[in-house]
């Protein structure tokens, strides 16, 4: 995560001159020393690139990094917050799920913090007036969307430096900021994850552990997170998340069935991936009703392909 130093750099050099470690150590407050580590992070991450001048002195500038863009366009839509001084990596975590109205408990269990964790992450927020509370939930307000930018570029940000350090052809299919879904493009890149630490099998490669064993098409999905069980709901929510053809939608359903998830615990699953609808329809088709919602943009199969299905896996 972006330190407040980084994030110092990053703010001061944002105008795209060029500036010495010596100059930034003018204008952040933060020592030459410091300022090296943190310089040295910044041009490894890309947000950062170097020339050297006269007797090889160091000269450094913004790149068009996703995560110094973000947070150009929120200095420039709010540029009267002093945004170097409000944010911190705990913020940052936290904003990421302010795209809509959420309880302080609800976050603190997906950061697994505690609900004080959270308050404190929020109060500097809530001192200038930038929540929208909505009873005991709480959302950034609508002219605050360039903040929720900014935090979830930094945030996939985290997590696309973290994979490519061990997996370089890694992209990120979905995040939050304790968890990621990657693809990666190559077998070296998959053999290098599968024997990396807190990175697991996930999408269709994992329904083998389920006695459903599919033609993968490509490279196997991964899911990055610390001490967790990754749950046969989690499972089908990424295969859907990677993609939600009819194929894997047909694929979903007989892993619905095979293991007789709970359609409450799938859709709170569903929750943080935004397929609550296509869960509702899957589990209206497995009741015997195939037909497809007007609102739902996932390909359902038709009952007699999901019958024939249903067969050749032996599912009943």
């Amino acid at each position: 995560m972006i330190t407040k130093a980084g994030l110092a750099v990053i703010d001061t050099l944002c105008s795209g001159r060029e500036s010495t470690p010596g100059e930034l150590a003018t204008k952040t407050a933060y020592s030459k020393t410091h300022l090296y580590d943190i310089l040295d992070e910044l041009l490894t991450a890309g947000l950062l690139t170097e020339t050297r001048g006269p007797n090889n002195q160091r000269r450094v500038r913004v790149t068009h990094h996703p995560v110094v863009e973000a947070y150009r366009n929120l200095r420039s839509k709010l540029s009267h917050v002093d945004w170097t001084e409000l944010l911190s990596p705990a913020i940052l975590r936290v904003c990421w799920y302010l795209d809509e109205p959420r309880r302080a408990t609800e976050i603190a269990a997906r950061l697994e913090i505690t609900r004080q964790g959270v308050h404190n992450a929020l109060s500097p927020l809530k001192h200038r007036a930038m929540l929208s509370p909505t009873g005991p939930e709480y959302g950034l307000s609508e002219d605050l969307s360039p903040l929720l930018e900014f935090a979830r570029s930094v945030v996939s940000y985290e997590h696309r430096s973290r994979v490519r350090e061990i997996a370089p052809s890694a992209t990120i299919a979905w995040c939050d900021p304790k968890r990621a879904l990657v693809r990666v493009q190559s077998p070296d890149d998959t053999a290098a994850l599968q024997s990396a630490a807190d990175w697991q099998l996930t999408g269709l490669a994992r329904f083998q552990e389920y006695e459903l064993q599919f033609f993968l098409g490509g490279e196997p999905a991964f899911w990055y997170t610390l001490d967790e069980v990754l749950t046969p709901a989690e499972v089908m929510c990424h295969t859907l998340v990677l993609d939600s053809d009819s194929r894997r939608v047909s694929y979903s359903m007989l892993l619905i069935e095979k293991l007789d998830i709970d359609q409450d615990t799938l859709t709170e699953t569903a929750t943080w991936y935004d397929l609550e609808t296509t869960v509702a329809a899957m589990y209206r088709s497995l009741r015997g009703t195939f037909d497809t919602p007007d609102d739902l943009s996932v390909p359902l199969p038709s009952e007699s392909e999901y019958m024939a299905l249903k067969e050749q896996y032996g599912v009943t």
